[in-house]
């Protein structure tokens, strides 16, 4: 979520309005130092100089306006660039006759690019297009002819503020489509975790009163039938309904007590142990965040509720657990028929996610994996590797493989 938030907060426009800020007040000091530099070939100084004064108070009083496309208005931009276009238009009664022919610089000099470059961080290359045409026509229009130089310089303006105007549209419609894919993402991984509480309580709930009021017969199938509606319509509600808000986590759960110390995976993984679920690990904690380990041991859960429901009541399990220097992993394994190819894809579709949402959506929220290893006629073992830095923000998971040993030890 970190990454997130910073992935949000960044955008392309701020680096470029610090720039243009940084450029605009050392070009203004440019244009006033060339002018200082020459102020004994002035035919009219007084112009040269009055002008110059304008620029220096505008540009150092408009600063601040200038640092992001929300405080730098329509109406700033029009007056920043009718003072460049005035500049280069009174260059000519300044400047005299002989400079003026030898191609001089204009009074602003290249602080004009300046207001140029404005209009394309706000208004993108239509903008640009329009202020370096302005700019341009102004440059031919007091010089009287188009020297190769002059035509070269407006080129030069006119084709750099139309590209630094498309990249800010580009940088732009990226940003929203980022900003967009990050909601879609939360809105996503919400929804996976309310279908994940929804299978583990309420789907099971209502499949097992559909199965039990069938086999009952009379009243109860029809408490039966109505169970199975409901159930289909929150499947149905699961898969294609509305995306809910994502909720803000306001600090450790007070159903799980202390979210900060770690917990032993063992101790919850015990609570499945009995005469048909063998547990065998290590003989010391195996610790991890509390979220993981209750995440980790709910996924397991889940894995040993399909070895109930598909294989039988009475099947035999066993867990294994391995803990490994930067991660752990867990594998459940059971001894029936295995599942047929393609049908894991067909319960998706179905609106039945234990594997897709209570196993993979747990391994996948905390940064890890879990793979499913069947073969038919020969059982089913559900591989899970859980890392041990905080979920989803450390090393990926290997996925390598520790196959369930029967007959080992029970924690």
């Amino acid at each position: 979520m970190r990454r997130e938030a910073a992935a949000m907060s960044m955008s392309v426009e701020q680096p470029l309005w610090r720039a243009l800020t940084a450029y605009r007040a050392l070009t203004a000091g440019y244009a006033a130092a060339i002018a200082v530099v020459a102020r004994d070939s002035y035919e009219r100084p007084q112009v040269a100089f009055g002008y110059l004064g304008v620029l220096l108070v505008w540009t150092l009083a408009t600063l601040p306006r200038f640092t992001g496309a929300a405080r730098c208005t329509r109406p700033l931009l029009a007056v920043d660039t009718g003072l460049a276009l005035a500049g280069i238009l009174l260059t000519p009664l300044a400047d005299g006759a002989g400079r003026h022919a030898a191609d001089g610089p204009t009074l602003p000099s290249i602080w004009t690019a300046g207001a140029v470059l404005a209009c394309a961080l706000k208004g993108g290359w239509r903008w640009a297009a329009a202020a370096s045409t302005l700019v341009g026509a102004a440059n031919l229009a007091q010089r009287g002819e188009a020297s190769p130089n002059t035509l070269h310089n407006v080129l030069l303006v006119w084709v750099a503020a139309i590209a630094i105007g498309y990249v800010v549209e580009v940088a732009r419609a990226s940003e929203r489509a980022l900003a967009r894919a990050l909601e879609i993402q939360a809105a996503t991984r919400e929804r996976e975790r309310l279908a994940r509480d929804i299978h583990d309580g309420v789907l099971q709930v209502l499949a097992m009163v559909q199965r039990r009021g069938t086999a009952v017969g009379g009243e109860a199938a029809e408490l039966g039938r109505l169970a199975g509606e409901q159930e289909a319509a929150l499947r149905r509600l699961i898969t294609q309904g509305p995306v809910p808000e994502p909720r803000t986590a306001t600090g450790p759960d007070p159903a799980h007590g202390d979210d900060t110390r770690p917990q032993d995976l063992m101790a919850l993984l015990g609570r499945h142990a009995d005469a048909r679920v063998t547990l065998s690990g290590p003989g010391t904690p195996v610790e991890l965040t509390p979220h993981a380990a209750r995440e980790t041991a709910a996924a397991v859960a889940a894995a040993l509720d399909n070895v109930r429901t598909h294989v039988g009541p009475g099947a035999r399990a066993w867990v294994l657990v391995e803990d490994e220097s930067d991660q752990v992993l867990v594998s459940v394994r059971d001894e029936g028929p295995g599942i047929p190819e393609g049908r894991l894809a067909e319960a998706a579709e179905e609106g039945r996610l234990g594997v897709a949402q209570s196993i993979q959506g747990r391994l996948r929220d905390l940064g890890g994996t879990a793979e499913l290893v069947s073969v038919p006629g020969q059982g089913t073992e559900v591989e899970l590797t859980v890392p041990k830095q905080d979920e989803g923000g450390g090393e990926a998971a290997t996925g390598r493989r520790h196959p369930a040993r029967a007959g080992e030890g029970t924690q």
